[in-house]
């Protein structure tokens, strides 16, 4: 099967990498194709960055696929992604555009670059209620404790919502050894964002400020209407945070202290997934958000001869 190609546009949060995947889209007459595992929810626009005027690249907008997909607390899970995913990507190969894959979730990335199969292994959503009641910890010990099966040395355990799903992946396979999934393998070109940690940290507190005047602690209120604080939470920091500073757990100040530092040790966490991908063979041309498109076409245009 011959390898299709693909633009990635990677980097941790507030990095540039948005604006950098707009340019590089408008310069080939292309689309966007969305890798974030919290802009695929309707209405929930500020916490998760979706930024829909960065899309505009000299008065033209360009199209980006995968967000707004599903609404709060729907069961959206990777599954779910790559079968849009492929879809999408079809759609455009019809068209003969090569996409920009753009986004900072470093397991969506990994797992459109590594053709992850495990990921369509059927949802067991009553399996998922019954492992809910323990903790991170039970599972972790539980999982290793599972018989060893191909998936082992690829499941990501970071959280306790991953865990759930590799050890539902784990006990489908344990029960059907034979699974087996074909996926298209990709030829990737990929750029990637790393500020300097400073700068990195300032952008942060920066954005972050933009956000909360441009009205996210009220569309974290709204959403408490329509979901229980812990299902809100899971949807990462910001809603964390300020679901507990509406809960009157925490004064506003401390709040936006506690909430900075945690999306700076998140964005640490995004490098060290890059990282990863490095160590396992993927190239990464690192760049930076103001790298023109002469460099970035240079850098396709030697790929491809190559």
């Amino acid at each position: 099967m011959n390898a299709k190609p693909i633009y990635v546009v990677l980097g941790p949060t507030a990095s540039g990498k948005t604006r950098l995947a707009v340019r590089f889209a408008a310069a080939l007459n292309s689309e966007i194709i969305s890798a974030d595992s919290r802009q695929v929810f309707k209405d929930m626009n500020l916490g998760t960055g979706k930024d829909y005027e960065e899309y505009i690249q000299e008065g033209r907008k360009i199209p980006v696929h995968l967000i707004d997909l599903a609404e709060p607390g729907e069961d959206f899970h990777l599954t779910a992604y790559m079968e849009h995913f492929y879809s999408v990507y079809a759609g455009l190969e019809k068209r003969n555009l090569i996409p920009v894959l753009c986004g900072g979730s470093g397991l969506y990335l990994e797992a459109v670059l590594k053709g992850f199969a495990y990921a369509f292994v059927p949802v067991d959503r009553d399996r998922r209620k019954d492992l809910e009641a323990f903790s991170k910890k039970e599972l972790e010990e539980f999982f290793q404790s599972l018989p060893e099966t191909p998936f082992r040395k690829l499941a990501d355990t970071s959280t306790h919502k991953r865990l759930i799903r590799a050890i539902e992946i784990s006990e489908y396979l344990i029960v059907h050894p034979e699974y087996e999934k074909i996926l298209p393998a990709f030829r990737p070109i990929i750029f990637g964002l790393n500020p300097p940690v400073n700068e990195r940290r300032k952008n942060i507190e920066i954005r972050l400020k933009q956000r909360l005047e441009a009205g996210l602690v009220e569309e974290v209120a709204q959403l408490r209407l329509r979901l229980s604080d812990e299902q809100l939470m899971r949807y990462g920091l910001e809603y964390k945070f300020i679901t507990q500073y509406l809960r009157n757990e925490m004064s506003k100040e401390k709040m936006v202290q506690l909430l900075t530092i945690a999306i700076q040790q998140f964005a640490k966490r995004q490098m060290t997934y890059f990282r990863k991908l490095e160590r396992e063979g993927y190239q990464i041309h690192w760049v930076n958000h103001e790298t023109s498109l002469a460099d970035l076409l240079a850098v396709r245009n030697k790929k491809a001869a190559g």
